[in-house]
């Protein structure tokens, strides 16, 4: 697969970027004494990284890491945005194929933080057409922090500030659990969005 022309930055140009930014990270284990993958969406350069990039960064800096072995994911979807950190589905798609069959086989659940209503939508419309192998039955969405302690170790991963004020502005406006209140347009949106076809192109 050739260099994408979406992104202006070399190859390894995008692989330091993804690391300086610190998007996926190795740390903690959850309840059950697993490994975490831990990924902050908002953090993800989608404008900047092409799918080949993002495959081969995980290929070589974060799967080697997991040693083979049984784990868990904690996604922070806090603040995600279309403009700025959504690749385009048929990316996720993409990426999501060129994962080793033994890695899919090794996760274990999925913690999918601060979803929102446009999000679920999102995955319940596309999530299988997504994530195929059972990965889908896997995910499991917490809408609040304190939820997530009930199955990750919380003193092991590090949560940025802005996913701590989120969670509090949702205990004081509940509504944007549903949709009635949103700052960020997300998932639902995102299908139909420039970006999204613009990240078809770039992998077509």
């Amino acid at each position: 697969m050739s260099s994408s022309p979406c992104s202006a930055l070399s190859l390894p140009d995008q692989l330091n970027l993804i690391e300086k930014l610190q998007v996926f990270k190795i740390q903690g284990r959850d309840k059950r004494g697993l490994k975490l993958l831990h990924i902050i969406g908002k953090f993800f350069p989608a404008r900047l990284v092409s799918s080949e990039a993002l495959k081969k960064y995980l290929e070589n800096r974060v799967f080697p890491k997991l040693d083979e072995k049984p784990f868990s994911v904690v996604y922070i979807h806090t603040d995600v945005q279309r403009s700025e950190n959504f690749p385009g589905i048929s990316t996720f798609r993409s990426i999501y194929e060129a994962i080793p069959a033994h890695v899919k086989d090794h996760i274990e659940a999925v913690y999918f933080v601060h979803p929102g209503i446009q999000a679920r939508l999102f995955l319940a419309t596309f999530g299988r057409f997504l994530f195929s192998g059972g990965l889908y039955q896997k995910l499991n969405y917490v809408t609040r922090l304190e939820f997530l302690w009930d199955h990750v170790r919380r003193n092991e991963i590090e949560v940025p500030e802005f996913v701590y004020d989120h969670d509090e502005e949702l205990e004081y406006r509940p509504m944007m659990d549903y949709g009635i209140e949103s700052d960020h347009p997300t998932a639902l949106s995102m299908v139909d969005s420039p970006l999204t076809m613009y990240s078809m192109r770039c992998i077509a």
